[in-house]
């Protein structure tokens, strides 16, 4: 019997890897950079399933190429922005993420950047290392405190609700913004003015929509208080990156830490690197051993359900099913 045909686009970890081997005909992106537009083009033809990461941009172009025979396309990743929902739904094709299982990854790391940009870690370390560090002094590097401070949270899913579970320990007071939430014990439904007005840290973890892309702009930065901590390990596009280097250039905020950018990797000349107020990380917020390889797990599993024409486990167009 013939094995179906599916395009991985980059090696992942081999718990999930194997299974695939196990039951299709593979054609493996092994490189470290993504495959560009062009290369997508050129490999996707005759595909029966697609395995793609974040990073990839399987738009109507790359769909319509891929041709009649494919059926499912397996994002290893939450967020799915990356993939033309309208243009697949439409053709009946099954698309899947990787809910869940990096809920606890993604908070403990929002948490960390909070921390280290409210506290100023890294700049304290390259301080350090500068050979900056003379004596101990009552006004070096002072940051901001946590016990008892307000905590905005801008999407209130699963890891939204997991990071206010980590900010309750800290014993914060915690605002929400969320349209589609309901308000919990201890937790606070606000509009997005009273967040920003009242917010002493703000951590977003929306999807990235045609709503929330660059809904933290000028306007946003300039509601918030002078000491705020922004926190973005959702999308980079949901922050104005300009709006931000003046925030921080000008101390119209206090820190910032994200680890999600526009574009990704953010370039090297980028006003952003030059500020020592902000933390820039390389999109790591779900880089732990037993998440990934779960990640791995979850995505083969969407890939093998829709080859076999059964539904997702992790569904994003569940309607191709009524």
């Amino acid at each position: 019997m013939t094995k179906p045909k599916v395009f991985i686009t980059r090696r992942i970890p081999d718990a999930g890897l194997s299974l695939i081997y196990d039951a299709c005909e593979v054609d493996l992106w092994d490189k470290d950079l993504p495959p560009s537009k062009e290369e997508l083009l050129q490999y996707v033809p005759g595909v029966d399933g697609i395995l793609s990461l974040l990073s990839d941009p399987i738009d109507s172009d790359v769909i319509q190429a891929a041709g009649d025979k494919l059926r499912v396309i397996s994002n290893y990743a939450v967020g799915y922005n990356n993939i033309d929902i309208r243009e697949a739904t439409q053709r009946k094709i099954a698309v899947g993420n990787t809910p869940g299982v990096l809920t606890d990854a993604t908070a403990d790391f929002a948490f960390s950047l909070m921390m280290s940009a409210g506290r100023r870690v890294v700049e304290a370390e390259k301080h350090v290392r500068a050979g900056k560090w003379k004596t101990w002094g009552p006004s070096t590097l002072l940051g901001v405190d946590f016990a008892g401070a307000t905590l905005g949270i801008i999407g209130f899913g699963r890891i939204g609700k997991a990071m206010a579970r980590r900010a309750t320990g800290f014993g914060m007071r915690i605002l929400i913004y969320d349209p589609t939430a309901q308000a919990m014990a201890e937790i606070i439904k606000v509009d997005l003015d009273t967040l920003y007005r009242e917010s002493d840290f703000i951590s977003i973890h929306t999807p990235l929509t045609p709503e929330t892309k660059h809904m933290i702009n000028a306007a946003a930065f300039a509601r918030m208080k002078s000491n705020v901590v922004l926190v973005n390990t959702a999308r980079g596009e949901i922050v104005d990156q300009e709006a931000l280097y003046d925030a921080l250039k000008n101390h119209r905020i206090f820190a910032a830490g994200i680890d999600v950018s526009d574009p990704e990797p953010l370039p090297m000349d980028s006003p952003l690197l030059e500020l020592d107020n902000l933390i820039i990380c390389p999109h790591i917020a779900s880089a732990s051993t037993s998440t990934r390889e779960n990640m791995a797990l979850i995505a083969a599993g969407n890939l093998l359900a829709g080859l076999k024409g059964e539904r997702l486990p992790f569904s994003v167009n569940p309607e191709i099913y009524n």
